[in-house]
């Protein structure tokens, strides 16, 4: 649990006594600035998938944080914790809310992700499930830390025309760099692109995110922020599996899809990546959902079990196949339905989570 800083002495001398400048009178004739009302809910700029780092002295990078996307809203009445989707996950990380408590501002509203770092210091996505009870699971996650990495709304003003450098300095003064608490500064990274994407791979991250210093917060997948992974890994709906007589949980493949338009598109299977535990919270949650006819064409599979397609999984793959199905797939844990599945892209680059 993070413990409130200590206050820092106002003067080395502590024997002087402690004197304000002087208060000049304030002229009439200057206006006052007025104050921004402080939005209910602002919907969370997206990065854009890249498959390389952009170039130039315009783009500001930092790690990409493996999590759940949350804003944290700080009000004179109390803290909100929100999901991407909107929802109150306030109770849902005491040590969040109470490390917000503690910030030495009146109100605000930072934006991040909240994650639980392994031995090495890693954001695993699966930890930070577990913490939580697993997908639908109602539990408290007193191991999950905020990684903050913007700030938009600060004592009154709405920051969201202002420049990301704008932003990001006055993030820096109410999360200092280097803090270990329950809040975080997400440090910006002055290294160039390709050299960070390679050392970030190299010490098993992600990936990395790329953001444009001059550009404002704008709600939406618009290209100000762009993300580069190390492996490709994206949302797909689960529409089945395959039975086993010698797979965990009886389960041999994950039966998937992405979406185009309003329809599902079959993008194949999935039988790696899960343990024990994992299997067998599939199992539970699709034993619910089973319906007579696949929704969408899967083409001929022995033993398959259809369901509702109503579960969102993420997953790893190396690439797309020629007729447009993943390679080289690998389970790595359920998502919420508001993330939803990503959108057919197979020739280029699908999008994502966010």
């Amino acid at each position: 649990m993070t413990k409130p800083p200590k206050p820092k002495p106002l003067l080395q001398d502590v024997d002087k006594s402690v004197r304000s400048r002087p208060r000049k009178p304030r002229n009439p004739a200057q206006p006052n600035l007025p104050l921004d009302p402080m939005p209910d809910r602002i919907d969370p700029c997206l990065a854009l998938l890249k498959p390389k780092p952009p170039k130039g002295p315009q783009w500001a990078f930092e790690v990409k944080w493996d999590g759940y996307r949350l804003a944290v809203d700080i009000e004179p009445t109390g803290i909100r914790i929100l999901t991407r989707g909107g929802h109150d996950w306030t109770h849902r990380f005491p040590a969040i809310q109470q490390a917000a408590l503690w910030l030495p501002v009146g109100s605000a509203i930072l934006d991040g992700e909240a994650v639980v770092l392994d031995e090495k210091g890693r954001s695993d996505f699966g930890l930070l499930q577990q913490s939580l009870g697993g997908r639908g699971g109602k539990k408290r996650s007193s191991d999950a830390i905020f990684m903050a990495f913007d700030l938009l709304y600060f004592d009154g003003h709405d920051l969201r025309n202002s420049e990301l450098d704008m932003r990001r300095h006055l993030l820096a003064d109410l999360v200092p760099t280097g803090e270990q608490g329950d809040i975080r500064l997400s440090e910006e990274i002055k290294a160039d692109g390709d050299q960070l994407l390679a050392s970030a791979c190299e010490h098993g991250l992600e990936g990395i995110i790329a953001k444009r210093r001059d550009a404002p917060y704008r709600s939406g997948r618009l290209g100000d922020w762009l993300k580069i992974k190390c492996i490709q890994s994206d949302s797909f709906v689960i529409v089945g599996y395959e039975r086993s007589t010698v797979a965990r949980a009886g389960i041999g493949r994950l039966l998937l899809a992405a979406r185009k338009g309003d329809d599902l598109v079959y993008v194949g299977g999935v039988g790696t990546g899960f343990n024990e535990r994992s299997a067998a919270e599939l199992r539970e949650q699709m034993d619910k959902l089973i319906i007579g006819k696949a929704t969408v064409d899967t083409g001929r599979k022995r033993n398959a079990v259809f369901v509702d397609p109503k579960i969102v999984a993420e997953i790893e793959y190396r690439a797309w196949t020629h007729d447009g199905k993943l390679r080289h797939a690998s389970y790595k844990g359920l998502r919420d339905v508001q993330d939803n599945a990503i959108p057919y892209q197979p020739r280029g680059r699908p999008g994502d989570r966010g």
